[in-house]
């Protein structure tokens, strides 16, 4: 059975533990990049990760872009959102459909 699992800094994730999910406190990038390679091996199906935190293992993050699992989501975290993660989520629409049909009127 697989899991789902969040990344990033103890204030940002810790509410994900009420409804059900892992979490992996990090507070560095190493941290994240290992967490992150943990989860990959341990069959976690979606892994969400601050977009603090992917913006700096976002190397190790395009590693996994092309598998079907772990699917990583960026969120934000408890300072505000970076907009990466609405960038990635308009980009993978572009390529999977060949359009912009997400922000076109923008």
């Amino acid at each position: 059975m697989y899991k789902i699992g969040v990344i990033g800094d103890k204030d940002s994730i810790l509410g994900f533990k009420a409804i059900g999910m892992s979490v992996f406190p990090v507070e560095d990038s190493s941290a994240a990049k290992a967490a992150l390679e943990q989860l990959a091996r341990d069959d976690y199906a979606v892994v969400y990760i601050t977009e603090q935190m992917a913006q700096e293992i976002g190397d190790t993050i395009d590693l996994y872009k092309d598998v079907m699992v772990p699917a990583i989501i960026l969120i934000p975290s408890s300072q505000g959102s970076l907009g990466i993660g609405m960038r990635n989520l308009r980009r993978s629409a572009e390529r999977a459909i060949g359009a912009d049909i997400l922000f076109r009127d923008e």
